[in-house]
């Protein structure tokens, strides 16, 4: 007897999400304890946003001068039209704050971490919805309770 094909059914993802402070920062999700995600265009990150689903969650990394993950956030919702978008394409997730990390995990502590080489934020700075793995994602939980130690140039003479 043949096997019956079981339905596709996707695993837990994990995500980043990234925002500039100075216009809307996890600091600010906290006090709204809640918030629509929308104003993505990059083409890649709206690939990545339409692939979000409710229940999963997402580092909330501020980008601009900053440049830190910050806090947790989780999706509430599936992506739907962006109500503010200016293409049919864009799409928006419903978003709540779960926790604040530790202490902020700075992109330039995780840049010569040599698991992270191969992550789209390090390729890509610029993007504002990134896939995270399983392993990146419990590393950069490692990394915010860890002592901030970082090695410049200068200490290496």
């Amino acid at each position: 007897m043949a096997e019956r094909v079981k339905p596709y059914k996707s695993g837990i993802n994990y995500w980043l999400f990234a925002t500039d402070p100075d216009e809307y920062s996890f600091g600010d999700l906290e006090r709204d304890t809640a918030t629509v995600w929308d104003g993505v265009t990059d083409y890649v990150a709206l690939k990545n946003l339409r692939d979000v689903e409710t229940d999963e969650e997402a580092l909330i990394f501020h980008a601009g001068t900053e440049l830190a993950i910050v806090g947790i956030a989780r999706i509430t919702s599936d992506p739907y039209p962006d109500p503010r978008g200016s293409g049919e394409d864009q799409v928006a997730v419903d978003v709540v704050p779960e926790r604040r990390l530790e202490r902020p995990v700075l992109l330039a502590e995780i840049e010569d971490l040599p698991e992270f080489q191969d992550w789209d934020l390090i390729d890509d700075p610029d993007l504002s919805v990134v896939p995270v793995t399983p392993e990146l994602w419990q590393r950069i939980q490692e990394v915010s309770v860890a002592p901030l130690v970082l090695s410049t140039q200068e200490d290496q003479e």
